[in-house]
């Protein structure tokens, strides 16, 4: 049986408890808060970006991880016989799994998977290697099962406040202010690697994260039902509380897990962004 480890970008968002329970080892993004150097999950959460945001009006930098960084790492366990299969943020929003290749070219016997997708979507990958892994597979067929299954990944969220996508030059001062009055709550779609708009809500946070996830999930029978992830970043508790029961009414997944999002994600999303993250059927 080959001796495989998991790898990922913080980016995954997933759970100190997951990432003990899969065995999966996280590398940190940086994060500038002015000059300042913090780590993404280690020594800096959402709460003190939006801090920092509030005080300056500001976005903190995200920077990406380094070949040398990747390096570390993956030498790490190649040196005791180990092929390293790493999940990477999607190659659009980062130069992340640019590095890793660079890093994976020098080190050898290490395979970065460009997630094409962000958050506990990227997540989903890490621990369904984990679990092929598990199974006795070889790394070459863990990759080729993970880039089929990541065409079938369904992650989208739903937006509360466009102010930091206005700090970071996503979304105009005039649009934000229209959507800010008319109470407009944009879902964010991951396609083909990007990020886009799909639906529109209006109304209370309540009120919009009941219809995203109704129009996300009622009635469709072409889900995966194995496992859902509610991502969301700091928000009331009895709102995720109440998403996490309509998921579970919904459909009958396996699984439903709630996880947060770190800072990388977070930068862009703002507070009391919610998703449900999940995958289709295959067509198998």
């Amino acid at each position: 049986m080959a001796k495989i480890k998991v790898t990922c970008d913080s980016t995954c968002d997933l759970t100190k408890a997951l990432y003990e329970k899969y065995d999966i080892e996280m590398i940190s993004l940086g994060i500038s808060l002015g000059e300042d150097l913090y780590f993404d999950n280690v020594n800096v959460y959402p709460n003190d970006l939006f801090e920092y945001a509030g005080k300056t009006g500001k976005l903190p930098k995200t920077s990406a991880i380094s070949p040398a960084d990747y390096i570390d790492v993956f030498k790490k366990y190649t040196d005791e016989g180990y092929d390293v299969i790493h999940i990477n943020i999607s190659s659009e929003f980062s130069a992340c799994f640019n590095n890793a290749n660079l890093a994976a070219g020098e080190v050898g016997h290490v395979y970065p998977i460009d997630s094409r997708n962000l958050s506990s979507g990227s997540g989903h990958l890490a621990v369904m290697a984990r679990e092929l892994a598990d199974q006795g597979l070889e790394a070459e067929e863990i990759v080729a099962k993970l880039e089929e299954a990541k065409e079938r990944l369904d992650v989208s969220f739903i937006i509360q406040t466009l102010e930091y996508l206005k700090m970071g030059g996503r979304c105009s001062s005039v649009a934000a202010l229209g959507a800010n009055l008319l109470k407009l709550r944009p879902e964010i779609k991951v396609r083909e690697g990007k990020m886009g708009v799909g639906r529109k809500f209006r109304g209370s946070m309540e009120k919009t994260v009941t219809e995203y996830i109704r129009a996300n999930l009622e009635g469709r029978d072409d889900l995966d039902l194995k496992r859902i992830f509610v991502t969301h970043s700091p928000m009331d508790p009895a709102v995720v509380q109440q998403a996490m029961a309509l998921v579970r009414e919904l459909q009958p997944f396996e699984e439903v897990i709630e996880t947060e999002a770190g800072c990388t994600v977070s930068s862009h999303c703002g507070p009391d962004c919610i998703g449900v993250l999940f995958f289709t059927k295959s067509a198998e």
